[in-house]
């Protein structure tokens, strides 16, 4: 579970909310009618942008924000470099006992034991790849959408709410309070794009980024066990894809140098 974007979340709602109290009550704060048009007015456009897999798909995707722990890439290639002995000394045959948590890392040693050959594993596992981005690339689009949508629906409240109070002005002590209720709409519109959607759509990208690094590290792993390679040759290829920080943390049997 990635506990920054919970943090995130709960952290940031609950400064606004003590902000609002330390300055008045909470009641002030809460109009139906405004939450009606940003929310509803939101959620509509979603649907008029994407289509109603899309939108189900995203929320999935999102899901993957909250609960979904990728591994560093340097514990991935100690896992591969691992798992290349196995296949060296017992045989391909032999990743079939072995069950990563991983579904794309299980679905590539099944296909090395299967004895797929090398291309047909790499066009399977790009293929896969590939379908993986895409999938990203439309949930994140969804919540970008949504992030653009709420502040511009806030808006449209906050202009709704004006008109309503210029057709009412016999009694000027009204003024006020109905001002407040039209100002109340950007300021959702706000928070649901900064607070939620936005910063989600950003940790969706960074997530997509973090899942091509491990996926392409296995697909290079996976590669070079299928063409037989060893020992160092088969480690420098994978270290390709470390941070140069992190490569120096990789000693040559594949394990991390112990922190000092």
């Amino acid at each position: 579970m990635d506990i920054a974007t919970i943090i995130g979340l709960v952290g940031g709602t609950i400064l606004i909310v003590v902000s609002i109290l330390i300055g008045g009550t909470f009641s002030v704060f809460i109009n139906v009618p405004g939450l009606l048009i940003v929310v509803g007015g939101t959620i509509a456009t979603s649907f008029i942008k994407f289509t109603m897999e899309d939108i189900i798909n995203s929320i999935r995707v999102a899901m993957k924000a909250f609960t979904v722990k990728i591994d560093p890439p340097e514990e991935i290639m100690e896992k591969m470099v691992s798992v290349a002995k196995v296949a060296k000394e017992r045989g391909l045959m032999a990743l079939e006992s072995e069950k990563p948590d991983d579904e794309f890392a299980a679905k590539a040693f099944q296909f090395l034991a299967d004895g797929f050959d090398e291309q047909q594993i790499k066009e399977l596992l790009q293929k896969d790849l590939n379908l993986t981005i895409q999938r990203h690339s439309t949930g994140r689009g969804v919540f970008k959408g949504m992030g653009g949508s709420a502040p511009a629906f806030g808006m449209i409240g906050t202009l709704i709410g004006l008109v309503q109070m210029l057709a009412n002005m016999a009694n000027p002590q009204d003024i006020g309070p109905a001002m407040a209720i039209a100002l109340l709409t950007t300021l959702y519109g706000a928070l649901i794009a900064n607070l939620v959607c936005l910063p989600l759509a950003d940790k969706l990208a960074l997530r997509s980024q973090q899942e091509q690094i491990s996926k392409n590290l296995i697909l290079d792993a996976v590669l070079g066990i299928a063409r037989g390679l060893s020992g160092m040759v088969f480690q420098e290829t994978l270290k390709i894809h470390l941070s140069p920080k992190d490569r120096l943390k990789v000693v040559p049997n594949g394990k991390k140098k112990a922190s000092a």
